[in-house]
């Protein structure tokens, strides 16, 4: 895809030279996000690390000049902005066409031979375990986002819970990464991992304590019974 190498070193290459076209950076941004949503090989976090670091360029004009005085550069706010609607309306298509169109797509050679299996299985005992708030675990899994995200249309979790859900988990992950990354530049990116790690773990524990809930009221019930 326009011959660009998807690691973070060409990633950041093919977006230096639009520091100071924000346009361009903002159209490829979509672009990309909607690609990375069905499935191709584009890494969204390389992406939205890359797009953060022009950003970060553009804020410094002494030390990456620009073409002509005054012109305008990536504005970080913006970027963001355009990297979390990217992201959500990307995951709102991949599950509107699951809710249209999802019976026919999992029965395609393509579907059967590229998702079906373990990935799937995973993506079932995911919604049976953890129901609606699944469509926020699919957001932070890459290789199944898209079937993910194509099954929760197809197993017809309600528009309003996908977005709220969905919505969320982007809202949470997409701009606070930009946003440190365009500040602070590549100084951040090894505090960025670290913050994530324990993002991870703390979505972990309110899961396990979500689920002891919900067992403990189920047990409740029983005994009321």
């Amino acid at each position: 895809m326009f011959g660009i190498e998807f690691s973070e070193a060409g990633l950041l290459n093919f977006f230096a030279p639009f520091a100071y076209e924000p346009s361009k950076v903002y159209i490829f941004v979509c672009c990309f996000m909607l690609a990375a949503s069905f499935g191709l090989p584009i890494p969204e976090e390389l992406t939205l690390i890359s797009v953060g670091l022009v950003a970060n360029m553009a804020q410094h004009p002494d030390l990456y000049p620009p073409p002509y005085p005054g012109a305008p550069g990536v504005e970080t706010v913006t970027l963001c902005f355009v990297s979390f609607f990217a992201v959500f309306c990307s995951d709102l298509v991949v599950y509107l066409i699951g809710k249209i169109f999802g019976g026919r797509i999992i029965k395609t050679k393509f579907f059967q031979k590229r998702f079906a299996g373990s990935g799937f299985d995973k993506i079932n005992s995911w919604f049976q375990r953890f129901g609606g708030w699944a469509c926020g675990i699919f957001r932070f899994t890459p290789g199944l986002r898209f079937p993910g995200h194509l099954s929760c249309g197809l197993l017809g979790i309600p528009v309003w819970k996908f977005c709220a859900i969905d919505g969320l988990a982007a809202l949470i992950s997409v701009p606070t990464q930009v946003y440190f990354v365009a500040t602070y530049g590549r100084v951040v990116l090894t505090y960025l991992k670290e913050i994530k790690i324990y993002l991870l773990v703390a979505a972990g524990v309110a899961l396990l304590v979500w689920l002891g809930r919900k067992i403990y009221l189920k047990n409740v019930a029983r005994r009321a019974i």
